[in-house]
């Protein structure tokens, strides 16, 4: 699908409040969008919208494309195709078909963001031989900044580019877009990155870390990975810490840190490739992560250093922790894993560690198992339920996340059922266990192996046909125990 009308609209309603001056100028794309017709369709007549890219480098020169039919010097651009998101990924896309950048030699420029530095009118002549009469483009134009020091070679689009020249903005040929890029020049448009993006590291001063699952969705950065709190910078935003207090408040009122003090610069790629630098404050907070109003993403949950690595981290997360960590050592020393943790058991109390699995059947009543991989720490080579340990938060969410992560399952909580639990201990020296064996009575998706290095295949397995020797043991009493409808046994404790 192209770019929705409402998208357009918005884009052309945020250009305008900084040029109120041109409304007139752009009745003709207004009348267009208040019509019925695809706005960024070649065929809409008497005239449809087109995208630029504004490529500025550190010696504040735009990049211009020679084109071979007109001899023209222009900025990359062209028409929106049904595949761009947004204006915005059509102007990317221009841009790198016609001088070959790739998305990540670029980023938003701190003073325009994502909003339109330039939006031109102009007349195009009638082309018989595509049997186009003379109509009008709107070019909607967006300035990048290269990211690189110095301009990368290009690979130019040889059926449509001539040569390609670097020219400061007062030599830049659209008067309109060189007026603009004048103005801006007096604002910092200097070619020059700085962040775009806030996210708060947020920890309790005791080891802890508070993590963001993100929604598995089109659009969204990074789906279904833990990451940081935070956004994007707006035009209304002060600094980048304002930025971030404002995304906090709109996705976690309630979590207010302390304070929030520039810890690093770190660099991520957005959903149309481009590179996005980040600026990572840390704050203190020690709340209830399960107790305040989340209103994007899946869950918030308090992590420690100790678990990162069993963790689907957004890239270079798991370094940024370490490295805080590192930096400041948490009041007291790292926390004991080995005993109680006080005030949460009474004395003599043996914790348990709780662990979920997972027990569907396809139409042919067979049981989906994973092989665990032969570097495994635990039960190398052999066949087990898709499985995971309980963190702070409810079994059935433990499930659900698990199911994703591991094998690309989405299980909805309301159709899961306890069928089994198995109560086990592998020795006397180490804690012992509380399997919850869930059936889910409905999934979406097919089994993927997601986590190589735990699980290297999935398959479905007849009950009377499992390996003997190759399953789990603990998971063979469970699958025996489902059959025959009991609802608990124990292993390691002594038979019963």
């Amino acid at each position: 699908m192209p770019p929705s009308r409402s998208h357009i609209r918005a884009t052309i309603k945020a250009y305008l409040r900084r040029h109120a001056e041109e409304r007139e100028a752009l009745e003709g794309l207004l009348a267009v969008l208040d019509g019925t017709t695809e706005p960024s369709n070649r065929a809409t007549l008497p005239g449809h919208i087109t995208c630029s890219a504004v490529v500025v480098d550190r010696d504040r020169r735009v990049l211009h494309i020679r084109h071979r039919g007109t001899g023209l010097l222009l900025a990359p651009g062209g028409h929106v195709e049904a595949g761009d998101r947004t204006l915005l990924s059509a102007a990317v896309r221009e841009v790198c078909e016609e001088a070959g950048l790739r998305p990540g030699d670029l980023c938003l420029t701190p003073q325009l963001l994502g909003e339109p530095i330039d939006v031109d009118r102009h007349d195009i002549d009638a082309d018989p031989a595509k049997g186009e009469p003379a109509h009008q483009h709107f070019d909607v134009r967006f300035a990048f900044y290269l990211t690189a020091e110095q301009p990368p070679a290009l690979a130019l689009q040889d059926e449509e580019a001539a040569g390609a020249q670097w020219l400061r903005y007062a030599d830049v040929r659209s008067p309109t877009l060189r007026a603009k890029l004048l103005d801006a020049e007096a604002d910092g448009l200097d070619g020059r990155p700085e962040p775009v993006n806030a996210s708060a590291l947020i920890h309790d001063g005791a080891g802890r870390y508070l993590l963001h699952l993100r929604d598995d969705r089109e659009a969204i950065w990074e789906p279904w990975v833990l990451a940081l709190l935070g956004g994007g910078r707006t035009r209304d935003d002060s600094c980048l810490e304002a930025t971030l207090r404002r995304e906090l408040a709109e996705e976690v009122p309630g979590l207010e840190p302390t304070e929030l003090v520039a810890f690093a610069v770190e660099e991520a790629t957005s959903v149309d490739g481009l590179a996005v630098p980040i600026s990572v404050h840390a704050g203190r907070w020690s709340g209830d992560a399960e107790a305040v109003e989340l209103r994007e993403g899946v869950l918030l949950k308090w992590c420690t250093v100790d678990m990162l690595d069993r963790l689907r981290l957004s890239p270079g997360l798991g370094e940024l922790i370490r490295r805080h960590a590192a930096e400041h050592p948490a009041a007291g020393g790292p926390p004991d894993d080995t005993g109680p943790l006080p005030r949460e058991a009474p004395e003599g109390t043996e914790l348990h560690i709780v662990g979920v699995h997972l027990h569907i059947q396809d139409e042919h009543d067979r049981i989906l198992l994973g092989l665990r991989h032969p570097d495994s720490a635990f039960a190398p080579d052999t066949w087990h339920f898709l499985a995971g340990h309980c963190e702070r938060e409810a079994a059935i969410d433990c499930l659900v996340r698990e199911a994703k992560e591991e094998a690309g399952l989405t299980i909805a909580p309301e159709d899961v059922d306890l069928v089994h639990t198995v109560h086990h201990v592998d020795s006397p020296a180490v804690r012992p266990r509380i399997a919850l064996v869930f059936q889910a009575r409905s999934w979406a998706g097919d089994p993927e192996v997601l986590e190589p290095d735990r699980c290297v295949e999935w398959r479905w397995w007849k009950p009377q046909d499992l390996p003997a020797a190759q399953v789990v043991p603990y998971t063979r009493r469970a699958i025996d125990g489902i059959l025959a409808g009991r609802p608990y046994s124990e292993q390691g404790w002594g038979e019963r």
